[in-house]
């Protein structure tokens, strides 16, 4: 009895175990998923917070605020544009000979009178986007009634300044005065001098900036001595294995020597040449720890100081005086109060950076006069693509991209719909059927450029259609999206019942007419969902439309099928791959822009099939 009581309670515990080891497996797995999918989700939410971060700032630009005067003299001298009888075409015409530069330039150096010399108007000029102009021919060609007078204007800034504003390029750090500041002079090379230690801060630095270098340069010396006692024991080498050479050995040895000894020179001039300058930032440092001034370099971060309406840069400098450059004039030299000046710690090297000196030294004028804001960029809604990042927009790529999928919409869904219903409805079941099934599939998994290939190469080539062309973008991507919607109809075909067939079947429906009357209409829902995705998707390609030309420089808007476009995935391949760092905002604002439309089309399929589809 009690072997046989035993047997049971040892198959409960046996079971009991399994149990447990069954469902810890099973919390591991819910484990295990749950991790996956909240990694999923952070990654996403990483690559989204990426873009944002890059491109939100697009969507505003910056603008400079100048009086500009409208002279006859500088736009048109000949004067034909300011006849009020001239024909309009004629005026056109004119315009885009005129000479709008010359007021813009005008107005700036109307607000920094001092500027002199070539170098420093073109600096001073190229605070503002070459597309200023376009707005001042614009401007007249609407009103030519202008020409004369004097327009407050915000004229479109550079991208630096741009990217400066935005505080994406030079931080810039502000520190009031506490001491009373006295400049020796208003213009040229001054001196300032503070009651306070207020330029305490530029020596830490610069004292900073020499220890590092000094630091890096006893690595150098430690590393070429290093290299030169490797290359002392193998000449020592080579001069043993000589004694023992002759003939051909002895002259690759004599080879190998000569080399070396090359070598060993170019490193002791090197090592003499790293010596003396750490032998100089030792002097500078041990100079100033007397009092004596420190010298900034263009290595260094850079210092300005706003006194008296007027911005200096500081060459060198003690706790309480520094010698400076004069950038933009000072209205006076007498003494200026605590907390009336400015130091201005730039600490991005001027080597480093597109912005000069002085030009932020400009910027930052204007700004404290009100003159540089930043507005909302219609520009980047509005034009099409630049070379310049500021002047850059998505029009032409918004309108090719609606262009290209209206076609793509035109093209596939009645194919697509006619297929899915003949071979879902009407065709018989055929080794040739299943030939075409098999195909359809395997071709809603072929990579897109191959669709590419296959457009260049039948339509463009054979055909003759012109390239970069919304109609045979479109011929391509109707191409790669028929085997998404075709398997997307046929799978909304055979959620119909078939007692709805029958019924129309009964009475006395042709087959045709069941289908158009009753089956497509309850599958429609399910249609329309697997079209938007199949835009979508198509939205998105970028491969395939590279390789019929899409990837022009397109400036001009396409008012048709058949005129150069590109589309919205081109052109952010197109941004992207550009060096300035006005696109890498633009770039990330289109991605937006994109994922913005991909979202919306997928979210209008979920609307469509959850108010349509019925359930059975």
């Amino acid at each position: 009895m009690s072997s046989t009581a035993a047997a049971p309670a040892r198959t409960i515990d046996t079971v009991n175990a399994s149990l447990k080891r069954r469902y810890a497996a099973e919390r591991r797995f819910r484990i295990l998923g749950l991790t996956a999918v909240v990694l999923g989700l952070a990654f996403v939410g990483l690559l989204l917070f990426s873009i944002v971060s890059k491109g939100y700032t697009a969507f505003w630009q910056t603008y400079i605020q100048l009086p500009v005067t409208l002279t006859a003299a500088d736009i048109d001298p000949s004067g034909v544009i300011t006849d009020p009888d001239t024909n309009e075409e004629v005026r056109r015409k004119t315009l885009v000979r005129a000479d709008f530069r010359t007021p813009v330039r005008d107005a700036l150096r109307a607000q920094f009178p001092d500027v002199s010399g070539r170098s420093q108007r073109r600096a001073l000029h190229g605070l503002i986007s070459s597309g200023a102009a376009l707005q001042l021919r614009e401007l007249v060609r609407r009103d030519p009634a202008l020409i004369g007078t004097e327009q407050t204007l915000w004229l479109v800034a550079d991208d630096d300044v741009d990217m400066f504003m935005k505080g994406r390029s030079t931080p810039i750090d502000e520190l009031p005065g506490a001491g009373t500041a006295t400049p020796t002079g208003t213009t040229g090379e001054i001196a300032l001098t503070s009651s306070a230690d207020d330029f305490k801060l530029i020596t830490a630095r610069v004292g900073a900036h020499l220890e590092r270098t000094a630091a890096a340069l006893d690595r150098d010396i430690a590393r070429l001595e290093g290299v030169l006692a490797d290359l002392a024991a193998e000449r020592a080498d080579i001069e043993a294995a000589m004694a023992d050479a002759d003939g051909t050995a002895r002259a690759k040895l004599e080879d190998r020597a000569e080399r070396v000894d090359r070598r060993n020179a170019q490193l002791t001039r090197k090592l003499g040449r790293t010596r003396n300058e750490r032998a100089d930032i030792a002097a500078q440092l041990a100079a100033a720890a007397e009092g004596e001034p420190l010298a900034l370099s263009d290595e260094m971060p850079s210092f300005l100081i706003a006194v008296n309406g007027g911005v200096v840069k500081v060459r060198e400098a003690t706790p309480t005086r520094v010698s400076a450059d004069v950038v933009s004039g000072l209205d006076t030299a007498d003494p200026a109060a605590p907390g009336t000046w400015r130091l201005l710690e730039l600490r991005t090297p001027e080597d480093d950076r597109r912005l000069s000196d002085r030009q932020i030294a400009w910027i930052w004028q204007l700004d404290q006069r009100g003159l540089i804001e930043t507005h909302f960029n219609t520009l980047f809604f509005t034009n099409g693509t630049s070379r310049e990042p500021e002047l850059a927009g998505i029009a032409a790529a918004l309108v090719g991209s609606f262009y290209t999928l209206a076609l793509t919409l035109l093209f596939s869904f009645p194919i697509a719909v006619g297929a899915a219903v003949y071979l879902e409805e009407f065709a018989p079941k055929n080794r040739f059927t299943d030939l075409i099934e098999v195909n359809i599939n395997n071709l809603a998994a072929v990579p897109s450029i191959v669709f590419g290939l296959l457009g260049l190469a039948v339509f463009i080539n054979f055909f003759g259609i012109p390239r970069s062309t919304p109609l045979v973008a479109a011929m391509v991507l109707t191409l790669m999206t028929l085997p998404t919607i075709i398997i997307a109809s046929r799978a909304a075909l055979k959620s119909v019942p078939p007692s709805i067939r029958e019924a129309a079947l009964g009475v006395g429906a042709s087959p045709l007419q069941t289908q158009l009357h009753h089956v497509l209409p309850l599958a429609l829902p399910g249609m329309l969902t697997g079209t938007i995705i199949g835009m979508a998707q198509a939205l998105g390609e970028t491969a395939p439309l590279l390789m019929i030309g899409l990837i022009a420089f397109i400036v001009d808007i396409p008012g048709g099928i058949t005129d150069p476009a590109t589309v919205l995935p081109v052109q952010i391949f197109m941004w992207a791959d550009s060096p300035e760092r006005g696109f890498v905002e633009r770039t990330s604002a289109a991605i937006m822009i994109l994922l913005g439309f991909l979202v919306l089309m997928n979210l209008a399929a979920v609307l469509l099939r959850r108010r349509f589809e019925r359930r059975w």
